[in-house]
Formats: C-alpha cells, sequence, structure tokens
C-alpha cells in the first residue's frame, strides 16, 4: 500500500491530491446536510414535528451547542460556528477511511491549514481582549528572559495539533495496512473499530477541545 499523497487527475498544469478530491466530497456532504436541516427548520411552525431527519439534528445541534458552551462560555456564542464545523469536518475526515477514502486528515496539509486557523483565532483572541500592548507584554512575563521561550511555546501550539492528528490517522493507516499483508481476513476487521472508529471520534474531539481551551485562555 502507498502511503504517499496521489494524484487524482489535472486541471490544466494543476494537480488535484486524492486529500482534495475526498476533502470536496465530505464538503458537499456536510453543506447538504445543512441546507436539507435548515430548509426543514425554516419551513417548520414551532410545534410541528420534524421527523427523524429533523429530531437528530436537533439533538445533534444542540448537544454541540451545549457542549462548546461548557468549555468556552461567553464565548460560544462568537466560536461556536466555528468549532462546531471544524469537528463535524474532522469526524467525517477521520472516519471516511471506512468507505475506502483516504482521510484528508492523513495528509498534512490539512491538518496543518485547520492548525493555523486555530491558530490565528487564539491570537486574535488574545489581542482583542488584551490590546496590542498588553498582548506583546504578556511575552516578557514572568519575567523578561523568558520571552523567547514563550514566543517558541506559541509557535508550538498549531505545529501540536497538526502534527497529533496528522500522526495518529497515518500511524492507523500503516498499522492496518500491515495487519491485513500478515492476516488478510480475521484479525484486522474487530481493529477497524479502533483504529478508524474510536480512534477517529477521539482525534476529532482531542484537537476542538485543544482550540476551544487555547481560545479560552487566550481572553
Amino acid at each position: 500500500m502507498e502511503f504517499g499523497i496521489r494524484t487524482a487527475f489535472y486541471i490544466g498544469k494543476i494537480p488535484i491530491t486524492e486529500t482534495v478530491v475526498n476533502t470536496w466530497i465530505i464538503m458537499a456532504v456536510m453543506i447538504s446536510f445543512a441546507i436539507a436541516g435548515g430548509r426543514r427548520f425554516r419551513n417548520a411552525a414551532p410545534d410541528a414535528d420534524l421527523g427523524r431527519f429533523g429530531l437528530v439534528t436537533e439533538i445533534l445541534v444542540d448537544g454541540l451547542d451545549r457542549f462548546i458552551a461548557s468549555i468556552m462560555g461567553q464565548k460560544a456564542a462568537s466560536f461556536g460556528p466555528y468549532m462546531a464545523t471544524l469537528f463535524s469536518f474532522l469526524l467525517l475526515a477521520n472516519l471516511s477511511g471506512l468507505i475506502g477514502f483516504r482521510p484528508p486528515t492523513a495528509d498534512l496539509n490539512t491538518t496543518l491549514a485547520f492548525a493555523s486557523i486555530s491558530f490565528i483565532l487564539i491570537q486574535g483572541t488574545a489581542l482583542r481582549s488584551k490590546g496590542i500592548v498588553g498582548y506583546f507584554k504578556g511575552f516578557f512575563e514572568p519575567m523578561a528572559f523568558l520571552f523567547p521561550l514563550n514566543v517558541i511555546s506559541e509557535i508550538a501550539t498549531p505545529i501540536s495539533l497538526s502534527f497529533r492528528l496528522f500522526g495518529s490517522m497515518v500511524g492507523g493507516m500503516i498499522i492496518m495496512s500491515l495487519l491485513y499483508r500478515v492476516v488478510p481476513i480475521l484479525i484486522p476487521a474487530p481493529l477497524h473499530i479502533y483504529f478508524d472508529i474510536f480512534s477517529g471520534i477521539l482525534q476529532a474531539f482531542i484537537f476542538t477541545m485543544l482550540t476551544m481551551v487555547f481560545i479560552s485562555n487566550a481572553g
């Protein structure tokens, strides 16, 4: 099995990798779900029967809102939609390996992109809450000579976020590939429960949780 990123097709001279294609598919699923759910709630009366789809949608949205609010408090109103979208995408991306896709999160470009967005939100929140002077002053606390370490600590945030998720997904792919070569049928199948389902859900949760904690602490 090849673990490198393969090119699916070209648009002119621009290579479109399987990561991009799989990301487009996941985005299409999420957008379709959002449109269908939004249309049903928009056209429904307050006491109308939303059906199973509407009920599941309401439970998911309400559950995510409550969870985000429990971590971020007042900031949940501003960052809730992003956090919910982030968790939903990472969850679908991590679980896409169950249907034969290469998870987009097994590409460092994807995890680094999301980690970079989170990093910008963290720094932006710190700037907005502390002001320019307070923001830069924080790098010299509690002692001025700790400035280099504080800078490195901030820079390490997106690196650790991206490599943690990337390493977990690629590591799972490699282990499952090796198991299928040694024992093709019986043993590897149950291990998908851990490497594809449990680990996928856990890593999406950890990435989103850390992002929420860092943003909350920045304020």
